[in-house]
C-alpha cells in the first residue's frame, strides 16, 4: 500500500501539470511502472489530448507488458476523439492498474475499470481518493452540477480594505505575493473579475514572467458592457480569451464593438437589478470550464458567497491599515444572524515575504 501511494501521489503531482490547460477534460496524471522501475509517465496535454495514459504508453514502449500503471482517475471506456483509455492500456499488456477514484461522468462511471477487470487486468481503487477528488473536483462539479469550481482571491489590508477610499489599490500586497497569484493564475481555465474592477485596475489578467504560453480566459462579468473599449483587455482580446458575461439586454454598439476585437459574449439572466451569480456560473460550465479564479472586485465577491457558490477562499493579507472608509474585500452580504454567514475550513497559512497567505475550503459537494 505505501509503494501504491507514493506511485499514486507523483501521477497525481504530474496531473496538476495539466490544471487550466486541458479542459474541459480532466487534468489526469499517468504513471508506468516496470518491477521497481518508472518506465513510463504522463499528464493530460494541453486542449486535453492525447491523454495521460496515452502519453505514458508511448514513453514506455514495449515495458508496459506487464507493468503496473498508475492513474489519477479511472481510465475512460468511451469512444470519443480517441480510443478508450483502458482498451489502450489492456493492448499495451498492463497486469495492473492502480486508480485513484472513479470517475463520474456517465460515460465511463465504473466501465472503465469492468473493462479492465474483463480483459484480466488487476484492478485496485481508492489510493489517496480525497486528493484525487479535489485535484478534479472541477471537472467532477461541472459533469455533476453543470458548473465550475471556483476559488475566491482576495488580496487586502490587515484590516479587509482593497483600496483606499480615492480607489488607490496598486499594490497593497508585496511582488512575491503577486507572483503567487501568477503562479495560481496558471492553475486554472478562468480568472473572473466584476465590471468595477475592470474599469478602475485597467487589469491584463494574464500570467506573466513564468514562461506560460497558454493563457486563462479571462471572464468579464458586466451586466451592460459598460467597459473600456481602449483598455488592456480590449487590445489584447483577439490575442488572449475575453468573455463578456453580460444581462439580457446589452447596449447593441457595445456588443458589436467587442465582438469585433474578438471577445466572446455570454449573456446571463438577472437577480434583481445585477447578473445572477447561479446562471453566471453554470454558463460557464456549460461553455466548459472547470476551474475558475475569481478575482474581486467587493460585489461580485459579495453576490457569489451569497448564494454559496465559492468552493475555496485564498486571503493574502498585508501588514497595512486602511480604514473604514477604505473599499471592502466584499460588499454587502445582507446578514442579520452570524449562524447565516459562510464558514470554511482553514486548510493552510504561509509567509509570502512581507504578506500572509491563508487558504480556506469547504467541503467538496
Amino acid at each position: 500500500m505505501e509503494t501504491d501511494k507514493r506511485y499514486m501521489a507523483l501521477a497525481l503531482s504530474l496531473g496538476r501539470r495539466g490544471q487550466g490547460a486541458c479542459w474541459p477534460n480532466p487534468a489526469v496524471g499517468c504513471v508506468l511502472v516496470q518491477g521497481e522501475r518508472i518506465v513510463g509517465r504522463g499528464w493530460t496535454q494541453p486542449g486535453g489530448r492525447p491523454h495521460a495514459e496515452t502519453v505514458a504508453l508511448a514513453q514506455a514502449g514495449d515495458a508496459t507488458r506487464g507493468a503496473t500503471a498508475y492513474v489519477s482517475l479511472e481510465p475512460c471506456a468511451h469512444h470519443g476523439q480517441t480510443p478508450p483509455c483502458a482498451q489502450a492500456l489492456i493492448d499495451a499488456g498492463i497486469a495492473r492498474v492502480v486508480s485513484a477514484i472513479e470517475d463520474s461522468d456517465p460515460r465511463v462511471a465504473g466501465q472503465g475499470f469492468a473493462m479492465l477487470r474483463e480483459a484480466g487486468v488487476s484492478v485496485t481503487t481508492g489510493v489517496l481518493a480525497d486528493q484525487a477528488a479535489f485535484d478534479h473536483a472541477g471537472f467532477f462539479m461541472k459533469t455533476e452540477q453543470g458548473r465550475p469550481f471556483v476559488t475566491l482571491k482576495l488580496a487586502s489590508s490587515f484590516d479587509g480594505r482593497i483600496a483606499t477610499a480615492t480607489r488607490q489599490s496598486k499594490w497593497i500586497t508585496g511582488p512575491a505575493a503577486r507572483r503567487a497569484v501568477h503562479a495560481m493564475r496558471a492553475r486554472y481555465d478562468a480568472v473572473m473579475i466584476g465590471a468595477g474592477t475592470a474599469r478602475a485596475d485597467d487589469p491584463t489578467l494574464t500570467v506573466r514572467d513564468l514562461g506560460i504560453e497558454r493563457q486563462p480566459v479571462r471572464v468579464i462579468v458586466s451586466r451592460h458592457l459598460e467597459l473600456p473599449l481602449m483598455g488592456q483587455l480590449a487590445r489584447s482580446a483577439s490575442d488572449v480569451p475575453v468573455w463578456l458575461c453580460h444581462g439580457p439586454s446589452p447596449d447593441a454598439e457595445r456588443a458589436a464593438a467587442w465582438e469585433g476585437l474578438g471577445a466572446r459574449l455570454i449573456p446571463c439572466a438577472l437577480q434583481g437589478h445585477h447578473i445572477d451569480p447561479s446562471d453566471l456560473v453554470h454558463q460557464l460550465g456549460q461553455a466548459g470550464l472547470t476551474r475558475v479564479f475569481c478575482e474581486g472586485g467587493s460585489a461580485l465577491a459579495a453576490s457569489l458567497l451569497a448564494d454559496d457558490l465559492v468552493d475555496e477562499l485564498i486571503g493574502f493579507s498585508a501588514g497595512v491599515a486602511i480604514g473604514a472608509e477604505g473599499l471592502p474585500a466584499i460588499g454587502a452580504l445582507g446578514l442579520e444572524d452570524l449562524g447565516d454567514a459562510p464558514r470554511f475550513a482553514l486548510v493552510e497559512t504561509r509567509r509570502i515575504e512581507g504578506d500572509v497567505l491563508h487558504v480556506w475550503r469547504r467541503p467538496l459537494r
